[in-house]
């Protein structure tokens, strides 16, 4: 199963596993840890968002949580962060909605990373497409993606 995800965690000899699951339009990260039989908490989600410039941002957030944008906005020193509209979030990722991973993008952008998912033994984030997760170390995430940690989650 190679993907530009995968591919980018191999060439940098990050150890992981994969995960597939039956994917299910519009399920989210509930679907996908009932599938993996773990805690929707440890299952990342990756965002697209834009600034008030229309520049995209990746937030990785814990799959039971939100973000709260204006939390987001004043940590990341922007006036306004909104999410991406699907053709837009594909655009700048190369990913499919349901399908995007923060390793392996299109185009460089920044990346957020909501701080308590640092202090997981391992975390559960998508391969690049549907269906596709993997499971690596918070600590190797960081290491490829030199994510800035915020405090944005909300129930």
């Amino acid at each position: 199963m190679n993907t530009p995800a995968t591919q980018m965690l191999a060439n940098h000899g990050v150890p992981y596993t994969v995960h597939e699951y039956e994917y299910v339009e519009h399920g989210g990260t509930a679907v996908s840890s009932e599938s993996l039989g773990v805690p929707e908490h440890e299952v990342v989600k990756t965002l697209v968002m834009e600034d008030e410039d229309k520049k995209p941002l990746i937030v990785l957030m814990h799959g039971d949580r939100k973000v709260s944008t204006k939390d987001l906005a004043r940590q990341a020193v922007r006036k306004k962060i909104e999410p991406c509209r699907p053709e837009v979030a594909q655009l700048h990722t190369g990913y499919q909605v349901g399908g995007t991973s923060p390793f392996g993008l299109r185009k460089p952008m920044p990346v957020f990373i909501e701080r308590s998912i640092l202090e997981m033994p391992a975390i559960y984030i998508n391969g690049g497409r549907r269906g596709l997760i993997v499971r690596i170390t918070p600590a190797d995430l960081v290491r490829l993606l030199a994510p800035t940690p915020v405090d944005v989650a909300r129930s």
